[in-house]
């Protein structure tokens, strides 16, 4: 890639941060909508599993020796370590440390509403004036319309806008919370040129979407191996 090139492709992908400034305010303004919580039926179920083995494994012990009958051998075993050890030994403070991290992660996922692949959609006539007393009038009656849209299925329907634009040869889109980069391949026509048409497509797409919180969008266009030669 010689001296031209490069400029031009740093001109290219530096000139969408001062519209990016200006186009933050254009459109519908964001919408505030919760995140969708995800139920965690498998850690819950695990978590629950395993306190029931242990619980009914301890209970058993005990009823049994409360029998008469002696007690297992591994409780045996781990009462006489703990009575040994002192508790700065590495083996106890290792087990501490385990659990106090199992701990914070069960924390963390009953605080965290989890589903990061699943953007929030504008619920219907969201927005002022009648849609929004229509909004209040559905609150008020129990309906409540939610809607999403997958991170991965955003990122191919952009795709799909960036391919249209002429001098376009490939491109991808990678959909964030809160950003969205396309890195596109042009083949003809100038980076600049394709670039604009490209942000302006992307634009587009983006507020199709109906995202309730639009992601800032980042463009970037080079020139294609094939094309240079």
């Amino acid at each position: 890639m010689n001296t031209d090139q490069k400029m031009r492709q740093s001109t290219s992908a530096s000139a969408y941060g001062g519209r990016a400034r200006t186009d933050a305010g254009d459109g519908d303004p964001p919408v505030r909508a919760k995140r969708f919580w995800s139920a965690r039926r498998v850690p819950a179920g695990i978590v629950a599993l395993a306190v029931f083995a242990v619980s009914g494994l301890l209970l058993y012990d005990v009823a049994a020796v409360r029998s008469g009958r002696p007690a297992m051998r591994w409780r045996e075993w781990l009462a006489d370590q703990l009575a040994a050890r002192p508790l700065d030994d590495p083996w106890i403070m290792s087990g501490a440390a385990l659990l106090a991290a199992l701990g914070v992660w069960m924390v963390v996922l009953a605080l965290t509403p989890g589903l990061r692949g699943l953007l929030p959609m504008r619920s219907p006539g969201a927005g002022a004036g009648a849609g929004a007393e229509k909004d209040v009038e559905d609150a008020e009656a129990g309906v409540a319309v939610r809607a999403g849209i997958d991170r991965a299925s955003a990122g191919l329907v952009l795709r799909d806008r960036a391919m249209e634009v002429p001098g376009v040869r490939s491109a991808r889109v990678d959909v964030g919370r809160r950003r969205i980069r396309a890195r596109a391949l042009a083949h003809f026509r100038d980076l600049d040129e394709v670039r604009a048409d490209l942000d302006t497509a992307l634009h587009e797409g983006i507020h199709q979407l109906g995202l309730a919180r639009r992601p800032a969008l980042s463009v970037r266009v080079r020139r294609s191996a094939k094309s240079k030669g």
